[in-house]
């Protein structure tokens, strides 16, 4: 257990999202997946009314945010500053996104934290996930949070050696700070892949990916250089 890098404090730099506070209540990632929209509404009655405008109910954006006019946003939600939602991006509620981050054309965000200077700017769908510090999604990559069997998620390492129970149907992915996931790809539910990693296009990902890791292929993980 001690090699898999899956709780918080080893994914993520929690500088690097107004979550902090909160985040560091939970061990590990997909604990706080629960309470994303009711911690969305809390931090949003404290902002600071000159730095950010209450565009609908329970739904702030940072004045330097930029929206386009063909956005939905659905509340709980808040935007932070310096951030860019692009035309027809879909916010379906109970999402936190942090500063200098880009939510791109026709990207659906559902239940899920984006720390500081995300991007996931090309037809990405991120559900009940958690993404670090400037990790970035490819064009159409996208997690998948519900089992086909609509059982609860479990998470495993890749040699399912170890296995972590979430006691929750929905689970995306938990995205470390720093990681890259190629075009295209699919991060089925439960994946989590360590800080400064990297995902080829095209890849179906399933289990721990360990921090500093290239991932090419279902059992061919190779470590960075």
């Amino acid at each position: 257990m001690a090699n898999t890098n899956i709780k918080i404090a080893e994914l993520y730099d929690l500088d690097h999202t107004i979550a902090k506070e909160y985040l560091t209540c939970y061990e590990y990632p997909w604990e706080a997946l629960a309470g994303i929209s009711d911690l969305i509404i809390s931090l949003g009655e404290r902002l600071d009314d000159d730095q950010y405008d209450k565009i609908g109910e329970n739904i702030w954006v940072s004045k330097s945010a930029k929206i386009a006019p063909t956005a939905y946003i659905a509340g709980p939600c808040i935007i932070g500053h310096n951030t860019e939602v692009r035309h027809c991006a879909f916010i379906r509620g109970s999402a936190l996104v942090g500063e200098g981050c880009v939510v791109g054309n026709s990207t659906e965000l559902k239940n899920v934290i984006l720390f500081d200077g995300v991007q996931v700017p090309h037809y990405n769908y991120v559900g009940d996930s958690i993404l670090g510090y400037k990790s970035h999604m490819g064009a159409g990559s996208i997690t998948s949070n519900v089992k086909s069997d609509k059982t609860l998620v479990v998470i495993k390492s890749q040699d399912k050696s170890e296995s972590f129970e979430t006691q929750r149907k929905k689970v995306g992915a938990m995205l470390g700070d720093l990681v890259e996931v190629g075009c295209s790809s699919v991060l089925n539910p439960g994946t989590i892949i360590g800080r400064n990693s990297s995902v080829y296009p095209l890849s179906s990902v399933r289990g721990i990916v360990p921090e500093g890791s290239i991932y090419k292929a279902s059992g061919k993980i190779v470590k960075r250089v």
